[in-house]
């Protein structure tokens, strides 16, 4: 049984506060000053929708920002799973939008077929305007986490990852055709090389 802090209901859905987009006017020119801070540089990619992603974290932060351009720039909340914390927010009265994928054209409807990292959406905002975006995170990009500053932040944070572990290892024993007895360092190391980014054990 799960006994929660006294600052936290029983069924709360983590929503981790990570990466705050912030206006620039040129992002190639934002990117060389945030740069010579020795910020380091996340990403620096083309999303399917044609738009640009920049992203740095300050030394030590556990949150990020991404340049942007244009109105509405959103707050990003990474969830475990998209769908319970849509409900939970639907829950406590928020209009929340369906959950989408970005494409060529755009937002498509429902979750990423492939079920990607990063790769399901939904967005809400609040009574002044300002946007929040949920984002289904499971297993890291390469160096968004150090391997040595893995953690989590709740039983339920925690719990999720063992699921996800615990999946990963049924199928480790199908493929090796027997019980693996070492199975506590097998979750360990599937757990950290999720969070960090780097290729998952078979």
């Amino acid at each position: 049984m799960t006994t929660a802090t006294k600052d936290q209901k029983p069924d709360t859905v983590d929503m981790k506060l990570e990466v705050s987009v912030i206006p620039v006017s040129d992002v190639d020119a934002a990117k060389r000053f945030y740069e010579k801070l020795g910020w380091r540089l996340d990403a620096d990619f083309v999303r399917p929708d044609g738009s640009r992603a920049v992203q740095f974290t300050p030394p030590g932060s556990p949150t990020s920002i991404q340049l942007g351009t244009g109105p509405a720039l959103p707050h990003f909340l990474v969830v475990n799973d998209i769908e319970a914390a849509r409900g939970k927010l639907i829950s406590s009265g928020v209009d929340v939008s369906e959950v989408f994928h970005s494409g060529p054209q755009g937002r498509i409807p429902g979750p990423d077929p492939d079920r990607p990292s990063y790769g399901s959406l939904a967005t809400f905002s609040d009574r002044d305007g300002n946007v929040w975006l949920l984002q289904q995170v499971t297993q890291r990009l390469p160096g968004r986490v150090s391997s040595d500053r893995t953690s989590f932040t709740s039983p339920a944070d925690l719990s999720a990852a063992l699921r996800r572990a615990a999946a990963a290892h049924g199928k480790h024993e199908t493929r090796t055709g027997g019980h693996d007895a070492n199975w506590p360092d097998w979750y360990a190391d599937y757990i950290v090389r999720e969070q960090t980014g780097q290729k998952l054990p078979e």
